[in-house]
């Protein structure tokens, strides 16, 4: 064979096996194929045992190095707003109203001005903060640790979990390295980074108290992270550290009587708050399933009603919207949830964890009581949940 003819053929059957691969991968993956979604780098500690670091390696003497990492990509957030002051009744009275003329009609506003914190996700400029910090604010302000301070616009806000994402506008922005909050462990020592009081970056330090906290009325998806790390007002929207730096929660909460930390304070683990900033960067909302009910914790009497052990678990349908997913598909007020798709359902938070984690448009599968102590089994279908106003 002649040698041109060879090498005709060499790249005639390369080129075809690159085309094969190409159709296999376009049919077996097609999300590695480019897509018009903003692309927004994140750096992400790789997911490792930290169990076998800690227990081959005595406790640091100094956690400096940790704060070192992460303290440049923590900023101080400061907002002002327009209030209107509530005219004195004294105006009111028909005769003064006639002497004072209608200047005295029109409601006096006043700045007020409010502090928290935030976390610069991405080099591109974005920040992640929580809702109340920027809620209802005309003009927000970030002050960096280096000392650049810009103004900043809300790319967008979630309610539901009390987080807000900000972007700024500057070039060479620290960033800080995100953890993994679903390995956290009681006792594992942690690190709040804010802004308390205003009186300028503070590192606080204590321990993980508790993981999955819910039910405390701070938001209606909860999962929080309790730490002693003091954290105070102002510290909300601050970044929670292990000591390796990376960062597992955004500090978000106290509970307190006096507004000052008690040693009681609420994280929102960073799993929750990376998908939650991935949604509002990508589709300028965060898209949850719904099926329209209203819920609540089964007691040990409303088992004993049931005919069921004092120790079930699970929740009852208190309230069903008026022609929405649960209702179309057949469900009631005072049917007992125990399952979803064959899963266990202990309480509100799993049922809510298990429902804003489908995909508007499929189906579940969900079994329980009726309120007559019969058994049943519903597919319902999962819209997207309605944004809180």
């Amino acid at each position: 064979m002649q040698p041109h003819k060879r090498v005709t053929q060499f790249i005639l059957r390369y080129l075809s096996i690159g085309v094969a691969v190409a159709g296999v991968t376009i049919w077996l993956a097609p999300r590695l194929l480019p897509t018009e979604r903003p692309i927004v780098e994140i750096h992400e500690a790789p997911l490792v045992s930290r169990i076998a670091l800690v227990g081959a390696t005595t406790a640091p003497v100094s956690y400096a190095e940790a704060v070192v990492r992460a303290a440049p990509a923590v900023v101080n957030i400061y907002t002002t707003k327009q209030v209107a002051e509530p005219r004195h009744p004294f105006f009111d009275e028909p005769m003064l109203r006639r002497y004072f003329g209608k200047r005295y009609e029109q409601p006096r506003k006043r700045l007020e001005t409010s502090l928290g914190s935030g976390v610069v996700i991405s080099s591109k400029g974005y920040v992640l903060t929580n809702n109340h910090v920027i809620h209802g604010a005309d003009e927000i302000q970030v002050l960096l640790s280096d000392g650049r301070s810009t103004a900043a616009l809300i790319v967008g806000s979630d309610p539901e979990t009390d987080l807000a994402v900000l972007r700024i506008d500057l070039q060479g922005l620290p960033t800080v390295t995100l953890g993994h909050s679903q390995t956290l462990r009681v006792g594992d020592v942690v690190l709040a980074i804010g802004n308390p009081f205003g009186i300028g970056q503070t590192v606080t330090q204590g321990i993980v108290s508790a993981t999955g906290r819910s039910q405390l009325g701070l938001a209606t998806i909860e999962n929080f992270i309790q730490t002693d790390a003091a954290i105070n007002p102002g510290n909300s929207g601050g970044a929670l550290i292990n000591v390796h730096g990376e960062v597992v929660g955004i500090n978000t909460a106290i509970f307190s009587r006096t507004g000052g930390s008690l040693g009681i304070g609420f994280a929102i683990p960073i799993s929750l708050a990376r998908g939650v900033f991935q949604g509002i960067v990508e589709n300028g909302r965060v898209i949850r399933g719904w099926i329209g009910v209203q819920i609540q914790t089964i007691t040990p009497q409303l088992a004993a009603a049931y005919g069921l052990d004092a120790s079930a678990h699970g929740v009852l349908i208190a309230g069903v919207q008026r022609g929405g997913p649960a209702a179309r598909a057949g469900l009631n007020p005072g049917d007992m949830v125990l399952n979803i798709n064959g899963n266990p359902i202990a309480d509100i938070h799993d049922l809510l964890t298990v429902i804003t984690a489908q995909k508007p448009g499929t189906t579940i599968v969900v079994s329980g009581l009726h309120n007559d102590g019969l058994a049943f089994q519903r597919r319902v279908p999962i819209e997207e949940r309605p944004r809180r106003l």
